[in-house]
């Protein structure tokens, strides 16, 4: 079985990651569409040109490889995915042949801690849109989908893994619910960058309430992700 978690920046997709990766019988991918992105939209990341260097951005063949056989004879293979990493979405028919979540977070708190360390230009840089049309693309297809808020996860990790598990149809395991401090061994290159805090964790953190304001000029893309946001939220 393999399953495709589509995220958006800002959440805690990397955490999801520590977790199945925790399992003995699942593989990991961190974000397979990295490079084939950051080459097309020509975008300047930190460590992009090492990105490219090391990583296939050849469209086609990353997806043929996503599609083979599961690596090191595991039972599951799962795939952490940026939403808005897919740049041409009337080509996402290979989709189906996962078992897809959607994992979102309320917009405030991705726009606030976005906007800390990025320039935000439009909404398509936070995958709102694209999870909405990922989501339509898997009802036309009548394939199903679980959607995981990541504040219902973080209350309540157990509840909502097993959950996860039970409709796709394996078996929770524990080890889910933690894992080793520091860098693993199946993580991006990027993560020297952007995974400070979560390889000091060793556990789904809780929720800390901060001030998550929003400067004016960003108001227009929050409404706009709200309003991406409540359309998935009611399909949860």
């Amino acid at each position: 079985m393999k399953i495709a978690c589509w995220s958006g920046p800002r959440n805690i997709s990397t955490a999801l990651m520590r977790s199945w990766s925790s399992r003995k019988d699942t593989f990991v991918t961190d974000e397979p569409l990295y490079a084939y992105y950051l080459k097309n939209k020509k975008l300047r990341h930190p460590m992009y040109q090492e990105i490219l260097e090391t990583y296939d951005t050849n469209f086609n063949k990353i997806i043929k490889n996503l599609e083979s056989k599961i690596p090191l004879r595991k039972k599951y293979w799962y795939q952490k995915h940026m939403a808005h990493h897919l740049i041409d979405l009337n080509n996402i028919d290979w989709i189906k042949g996962f078992e897809n979540c959607i994992l979102i977070r309320n917009p405030k708190d991705v726009i606030s801690s976005y906007t800390k360390k990025n320039k935000l230009i439009n909404i398509e840089e936070l995958g709102y849109t694209q999870q909405v049309k990922i989501v339509k693309f898997l009802i036309k297809s009548k394939k199903e989908f679980i959607i995981i808020d990541s504040d219902d996860l973080l209350q309540n990790p157990k509840k909502y893994l097993s959950e996860w598990c039970i409709r796709i149809g394996i078996k929770f395991d524990q080890s889910m619910l933690k894992w080793r401090k520091g860098n693993h061994p199946n993580d991006g290159i990027w993560s020297k960058h952007w995974y400070d805090n979560v390889i000091k964790t060793t556990g789904f953190q809780k929720i800390k309430k901060k001030d998550n304001s929003i400067e004016n000029k960003y108001v227009s893309i929050y409404n706009e992700a709200m309003h991406c946001y409540e359309y998935l939220k009611e399909l949860q």
